[in-house]
């Protein structure tokens, strides 16, 4: 008799891989959540300079950011012509304009006279009057009309209009690249746009938009949801439903990786084994997104024998959600429908695939502080089937010293999501401190599950060192 033996890797944890764990999924498992490329990225520490001098965020602000692409709002904020959304990065500020013929324009927020902002808050404009002296545009860009006109000899007969930075779209999203000589947009977010097509983000709507400044750079904030093995220490309460040190990280290209992180499955690391049952009752306590997906008190709820916790609450999301927005979900792997699919797109941006409500994640410099970040969490619903668009969640805005756990569902966060959250913002201004008081001036970063992370600094490096160079020549 044949006996499978299963082969470890060196560079994994040893319980079953992610791979594994789809094999035993009840419905067919889609190719792109399939394990991708695996890359030697190096083991190379980082330095710590990269977070704590301001010499390097202002390096960051010349050449980096003016020269990527950057998520600025959905389209849904901005439906109709003269719709205004601000975006702001480093110090950077732009207007991200609905068009009379539907298409949308960003310009430079900053007046052609003596640089006052245009405008502070976003809304419906039929112009944009400088509130200094009253020059005004059009919300095309073009020049509408100058109040002390008389005293501007150098614009006549010039081109006046406001500067613009590149504007595309995809799934909903707006993107902009203050580089007008950039890459397409679709270059960069290659597959994701071939990974993501059944997940119809483009008729999804904001249920929520939080936004929380944390204290700490941006890189640290963007770094803790890059990995899943923080959770033995930072979310002990998810253990016994998430596979954690055993998720799967891929890196599809430059700029964009991914983890998988299957749920319903407990971690390699909990001290006992844990009834079907149990798995069940553990996330209906939490609280997390598969919550939703399962009505009524936990122990009210039973698990027939012979089914997985996983394909139980997989089941229970097909209906409840399909129950909600009126789709088919009947397909649907059960990983679709339960498990934790981040996709990264470089340098701030992370993109939750599957079928649940999707997690968008946004990372950026809190202006010129490079102590202190701003972290954007969306959570997007599927539009109901032949129901019109909701209405999109305002911004809320969650300050330095005040707590997701507390605000948070204030914006429509679920608790346990929210004390998920606050967990993570615990870490940060620690970690920041602490690379302060580092010895040894550098971050080690593991070989597997943290080599997105390292790649990312690697990609920064290369967009540096790529501006720098045209500068000086």
């Amino acid at each position: 008799m044949n006996i499978a033996v299963k082969t470890f890797r060196p560079d994994r944890h040893p319980a079953d891989t992610y791979e594994e764990i789809l094999e035993r999924d009840t419905r067919p498992v889609p190719d792109h959540l399939r394990e991708g490329p695996v890359p030697d990225i190096g083991t190379e520490p980082v330095k710590i300079d990269r977070y704590i001098d301001p010499a390097f965020a202002r390096a960051e602000e010349k050449h980096l950011w003016p020269h990527i692409w950057q998520m600025a709002c959905r389209e849904e904020e901005i439906p109709n012509p003269g719709d205004v959304s601000i975006y702001e990065v480093a110090g950077k500020s732009l207007l991200v304009t609905r068009q009379a013929d539907g298409g949308i324009r960003a310009f430079h927020n900053s007046c052609l006279h003596r640089a006052r902002k245009l405008a502070t808050l976003p809304g419906c404009k039929n112009e944009f009057r400088c509130p200094y002296h009253g020059i005004a545009w059009n919300t095309d860009g073009s020049f509408k009309d100058n109040p002390i006109a008389w005293d501007f000899p150098q614009w006549e007969g010039k081109d006046v209009s406001l500067p613009e930075a590149l504007v595309d779209t995809w799934g909903g999203f707006v993107f902009i690249n203050f580089d007008r000589s950039a890459p397409p947009l679709a270059s960069v977010l290659n597959p994701l746009q071939e990974h993501f097509e059944r997940y119809d983000l483009e008729n999804c709507y904001i249920d929520f938009h939080v936004q929380k400044l944390v204290p700490c750079n941006w890189k640290a904030a963007a770094e803790a949801f890059m990995e899943s093995h923080h959770a033995l220490t930072t979310h002990p309460q998810l253990l016994p439903y998430l596979a954690d040190v055993n998720s799967q990280y891929d890196v599809l290209s430059d700029h964009v990786t991914r983890q998988f992180t299957a749920q319903m499955v407990p971690s390699p690391y909990v001290t006992r084994e844990y009834t079907q049952q149990e798995i069940m009752q553990a996330m209906m306590g939490v609280g997390s997104r598969s919550r939703a997906a399962v009505e009524g008190p936990a122990d009210d709820i039973q698990i027939p024998d012979g089914v997985s916790a996983r394909a139980f609450v997989a089941d229970m999301s097909r209906k409840t959600i399909g129950d909600e927005d009126g789709h088919d979900y009947s397909a649907a792997s059960d990983a679709e429908m339960v498990d934790a699919l981040l996709y990264n797109v470089f340098p701030n941006m992370s993109f939750w695939a599957g079928y649940m409500p999707k997690l968008f994640y946004r990372w950026r410099p809190n202006g010129n502080d490079h102590d202190t970040s701003i972290m954007d969490i969306y959570l997007l619903k599927r539009v109901p089937k032949g129901a019109a668009r909701p209405k999109p969640a305002p911004v809320f805005e969650i300050g330095l010293e005040e707590s997701v756990l507390e605000m948070g569902p204030h914006a429509g966060m679920s608790v346990g999501l929210a004390a998920v959250f606050e967990q993570d913002m615990a870490n940060l201004p620690h970690v920041q401190s602490g690379m302060k008081a580092s010895e040894i001036g550098v971050l080690n970063f593991g070989r597997y599950a943290e080599m997105r992370i390292r790649l990312m600094h690697q990609m920064i490096d290369r967009y540096m060192a790529r501006s720098m160079a045209a500068a000086a020549s």
